[in-house]
This record gives C-alpha cells, structure tokens and sequence, in this order.
C-alpha cells in the first residue's frame, strides 16, 4: 500500500511504484494518490484533492475528513492483508493513519517515505516515528542521523523528484524560439500548486511583477503551473503587464531554464529552479495562525531545502511580512542587473544540489529496494508483542 495525498508525494509516489514492479512483479498494489500513481496503475481508494493543503488552519478544516480516510486505508490494510505500508510526505495524514494503522493492522510494515522536517520544528516528533514507523526513507543526506540515534532504521535514498528535474533539464533556448521571446529578459513565476497559496501569493508576486515591468524593458513572463491550479492562476495573472505565458507539466522545465531570473512560492520548484541554473528570490505567505505557530516550534531560519543544505541564504527569502511585492522587486532587479549576484547564486547551486545527490544513484530504486527489504518487520515487531 502506498498513500500519498500531496501533488509532490503523487510523483515520488509513482516513481517508486515503478521501481517495485521492477522488482517484485508479482506485487499487488492499494492505496491513495493522484493522477500520476493512477497512470501507474493505482486505483485510488478515495480523492486526496481536498488534502493537498498547508498550514495550521487548513489542516484544521480537513481534519475530520482525513481521520476519517486514515482510519479506510487501516481497515483495509487489515482485510486485505497488506504486507507494507508506505507513506509519502504529507506528515499530518501519515501521523493520523500510523495511529490507526498500529491499531487495525498491526503486522504490516509501515515505512515513512519523506521525513518529517525534525531538524526545522519538533524534533520530539522522532518519538512518535519510533513508536509508530518501522523505518524512514530520507530525502535530504543528514536527516538519518536524527531517527538513527533514537534506534529508527533511517536511510538517505534521495529525492526522486530532484532527480527527475535533473534527467530532464529544460531546453532554454528552444523554449523561446517556440515562444518568440528572442533575447528578451524573461522572469519565471511560480505561485505554488496549492489554491491557498496562489491566491495569498498573487498580491506580492503580482506587485514585484508590475515594478519590474516599468523598471526592465522588455520583461516578459512565463509561468509553469500545475494542473490543480491552472484555471486559478490564468484567472489571477489575467491583466498583469507583459503578457504572461502559462505552460503545463511538459514545458516546465524548459520554460525555467528560458528564465534569466525566478520568483518561486516555497518548495520543490525553488529547487527545480536551481537545477536549471535560473537564480531567483523564494516568497511565502501562510495565514496568520500557521504563521504564529511556525515561529512557536521552527528550528532553522531557513524556507529552501538549497538554503537549509548552504545553511546561509544562497536563495533570498521573502516570507510572511516580508513578502512584499517591493522587497521581491529590489532583489529580483539585483539578479537581473547584477552579475555578480547572479554568478553568486548560481555557483552555489553546484555545490549543494551535489549534496542532495540530484545526480546520484536513482532514488527511486534504492526506495523500492529498502521498501522490499524491511517487509516483514512489522509481523514480526507484531509477534514480539
């Protein structure tokens, strides 16, 4: 079983599937997922639409519904007979299903795919992966220390989506000739593939946007979106200057790498970004309860998994207050003016995108192969009892 309720966790998700039929074609596979786990063959036992969210305050309104979903994969974990369980990102949904799966089925492995972000916030939470996990597969190369030395079984597989951006680095110069951007200074913007964070970001990315139009001629604009989000930002980018150019899942990455400079809602696409050498400024807004909390339990100053690797601000972070369509716009328009910065910024991508191992073993087989390995350990963890 595999339960995955984000867009991101969808493709680390079905890129594991993948590898598992690789391995053990005889598996049968159950669970959650999204339009990329269907296309391998995963029959969705519900919609996770409504759980792909962020914050406090909206995890809050889809709580009800996802004990509710949490506690229909445990049960049929049970009836099923499922021998591991794996549970891509999404910590909120992941902790609720642990629960009910120790309860309901208690022989199945029940592996973590995606760590919860310990060394940001709650390092306490190792606890409940202890008592709850019988391994964790990382993304970032120092995470395993943090469950290791609580006695977790912790390793560091790589992140599959990096890898894939990686592989299918974009074609910039292609891309404009496809789009008659010429030698155009050209900003990509990406306001995020969950509804709330468009509609909180358009303000401060669409005013950063305007003052770049009158400081910049010339700039035009191109944006990758998600499918989820498409008719969202089509309508919020409708009357903003220089004609901005949407494209989907299949010109992304060349879209970014057509990009002189970038401004990125947080998460996977800053990343992205960096692997097609676009510099770029990283905005972020959560409502005002989520953002009260964040500085209650937050551990790292740090919003980008490039910054978080650096510990230093490679990538110029905007959140919260701070994400103001003025502040965006000067250090944006440094980017584009300054080479210096821009030479700065891209050099550090080299180094830490090593360290994330984006061009390392595949990530998705050494998932699949540690996957198969620890199956049974929840039967006999069961046993022992």
């Amino acid at each position: 079983m595999l339960a995955a309720v984000e867009p991101s966790a969808d493709s680390i998700g079905a890129s594991v599937i993948r590898e598992l039929r690789r391995l053990s074609p005889d598996a049968v596979f159950s669970g959650c997922g999204g339009p990329l786990m269907a296309a391998e063959g995963l029959e969705s036992l519900f919609e996770v639409e409504p759980f792909a969210v962020m914050g406090a305050t909206d995890v809050l309104r889809v709580a009800p519904l996802a004990m509710n979903r949490a506690r229909e994969l445990a049960e049929y974990a049970a009836v099923a007979n499922v021998d591991v369980a794996v549970f891509v990102d999404g910590w909120a949904f992941s902790r609720l299903a642990a629960v009910r799966f120790k309860r309901f089925a208690p022989g199945a492995t029940v592996i973590k795919l995606v760590a919860p972000q310990v060394w940001a916030s709650r390092p306490q939470r190792v606890k409940f992966v202890k008592e709850h996990f019988d391994g964790v597969l990382t993304l970032l190369p120092f995470e395993p220390q943090w469950f290791a030395r609580e006695g977790v079984p912790a390793e560091f597989v790589g992140n599959p989506n990096f890898q894939t951006a990686w592989i299918e680095r974009g074609n910039g110069a292609a891309f404009r000739a496809r789009k008659n951007l010429g030698d155009a200074p050209v900003l990509a913007v990406l306001l995020g593939s969950r509804k709330r964070e468009v509609t909180r970001l358009a303000g401060p990315f669409g005013d950063a946007v305007g003052i770049l139009a009158r400081e910049i001629p010339g700039l035009r604009i191109v944006s990758p979106v998600a499918d989820a989000v498409a008719d969202l930002v089509r309508k919020t980018m409708r009357g903003w200057p220089c004609e901005p150019i949407l494209v989907g899942r299949d010109e992304k990455y060349d879209a970014m790498a057509a990009a002189d400079v970038g401004l990125t809602a947080s998460g996977t696409a800053s990343t992205e970004l960096a692997i097609n050498r676009t510099p770029m400024a990283v905005g972020y807004k959560a409502d005002p309860l989520t953002a009260f909390w964040a500085r209650l339990v937050k551990t790292t100053p740090y919003a980008s998994i490039i910054n978080v690797v650096a510990d230093r601000f490679v990538i110029p972070e905007f959140i919260q207050e701070n994400c103001d369509g003025r502040l965006i716009a000067s250090a944006l328009l440094e980017l584009f003016e300054d080479p210096g910065a821009y030479v700065e910024q891209a050099a550090g991508f080299d180094v830490y995108l090593k360290e994330l191992g984006v061009d390392g073993p595949p990530a998705a087989a050494l998932a699949a192969e540690r996957i198969i390995a620890w199956a049974g350990k929840g039967r006999l963890r069961a046993a022992r009892r």
